[in-house]
């Protein structure tokens, strides 16, 4: 029997007693078929790239979604992201908007992540690059 309510395809891992992160998850657990998205930078279909980090984290996390879309995947089926920058204290300084330009692009979905500064990017005009794996439910 059908009840109409779906379990969600990805849960939360939050051990007892830990503070609830914020704009992340520590851990996610799921069932489903994976969609592995490569590194997506902050450039356009004819590759131009978007202005300052906070623009190029939209325009890769629209990246991200289009080749998640190519393999049946949404947003909500991100399990992990890994944003690769340049300029740990560029991001800092950033939070508020890029936090913003996440939620208008993945809404208010915090999958595990993990961020780390890099000396280089293979693109030289790109701030930040971004991988992502996904769960699609069975």
């Amino acid at each position: 029997m059908t009840t109409g309510h779906a379990r969600p395809p990805l849960r939360t891992l939050l051990p007892p007693g830990w503070p609830p992160p914020k704009g992340y998850a520590n851990g996610i657990a799921g069932r489903g078929r994976m969609v592995f998205v490569g590194g997506m930078v902050g450039w356009d279909e004819q590759g131009r790239f978007a202005e300052g980090l906070v623009a190029q984290v939209a325009q890769a996390l629209r990246n991200v979604v289009a080749v998640l879309r190519e393999g049946g995947a949404r947003p909500e089926h991100v399990a992990r992201l890994t944003w690769y920058v340049l300029d740990m204290e560029e991001y800092r300084r950033s939070q508020r908007d890029l936090g913003r330009a996440y939620r208008d692009v993945m809404g208010r979905h915090y999958p595990a992540m993990a961020l780390v500064q890099v000396a280089a990017l293979v693109e030289p005009e790109a701030h930040v690059e971004i991988e992502a794996t996904a769960l699609v439910p069975d």
